[in-house]
């Protein structure tokens, strides 16, 4: 499988672990967006970091990424649920002198900026955290997020490999998190085997799977495998969601819309493209004025 995650928990020194492959999602994303190669980097560490997040929730809760920096980044937009549905965008600045090393996912989003992570939990207000950048690397970041924010001892590493023409090679990532009242040695000797290991993206290229990783990570402690779900590109835009959004406008600007002949409503996440022609324009203003 391109794209899954692995849960999995070491419950004896208290130490949850997670490991993903995003290979497949970020091909697809890349693709949809006629990523180049800076675009498909920062495009597969905005989404394996949503999957990570999201890997955490609870049952219909979602979790949102969003990035902005001074690099060649101008905006990443990430988000994932708790079934492991994945979407995207990003936009780069088009007066960049020089594109960015592919490899190089700090330079292409920049050391000064915010992360922001909003959390959609099923409660009354959404949650929502903005911490400033502090090296670019996203999952140093994320890293970084969850120890102030969140206040929970965690590791974060996220990987993209591109090949010889800028392709998506490999994807993937994953997580260490401290449970309550779990082992902070046993968690900082996971981190560091982390650190000694070739990046995941490699290792995911060179035929490695997230539980070797994980088994790996955890060494000689005793840990259970928790569940192997699968991840997915998955928009959430429609042609009925298009329809609503144009009765939210107002008769005014269906009207002109109307002499204009036809509306294009285009999808940031997936670039769907929903083309309402004149017909369907004045049904939708009947509709309105009908209501009204």
């Amino acid at each position: 499988m391109e794209n899954y995650m692995v849960r999995a928990l070491a419950k004896g020194c208290g130490v949850w672990g997670l490991a993903c492959q995003t290979t497949g999602v970020v091909k697809e994303a890349a693709q949809r967006h006629h990523a180049s190669p800076a675009g498909c980097t920062v495009l597969g560490y905005g989404l394996t970091g949503a999957a990570l997040l999201g890997a955490m929730l609870k049952v219909q809760q979602q979790v949102a990424i969003k990035v902005e920096g001074n690099g060649l980044l101008r905006k990443l937009v990430a988000e994932s649920d708790s079934y492991g549905h994945l979407r995207g965008y990003f936009s780069l600045r088009e007066d960049a002198t020089q594109p960015a090393d592919p490899s190089d996912v700090a330079a292409i989003i920049g050391q000064e900026g915010q992360l922001v992570v909003i959390k959609d939990l099923q409660l009354k207000e959404l949650y929502e955290s903005v911490v400033p950048l502090q090296t670019g690397r996203l999952d140093a970041d994320l890293t970084y997020y969850l120890m102030m924010s969140e206040q929970i001892p965690s590791f974060v590493e996220i990987d993209v490999q591109l090949d010889a023409q800028g392709d998506v090679r490999a994807a993937g990532g994953v997580l260490l998190q401290l449970l309550p009242d779990g082992d902070l040695k046993a968690l900082a000797r996971m981190a560091e085997q982390l650190d000694d290991l070739p990046p995941i993206g490699a290792l995911l290229a060179n035929g490695e799977t997230p539980q070797a990783i994980l088994a790996t990570l955890f060494g000689n402690e005793p840990y259970e495998v928790l569940e192997i779900g699968a991840l997915d590109f998955r928009c959430k835009c429609s042609r009925e969601r298009s329809r609503h959004a144009l009765t939210l406008i107002g008769r005014e600007e269906l009207a002109k819309l109307l002499e204009e002949g036809e509306a294009v409503i285009d999808c940031h996440f997936c670039h769907e493209r929903y083309i309402f022609d004149r017909n369907e324009l004045a049904a939708i203003l009947a509709e309105l004025t009908a209501n009204d």
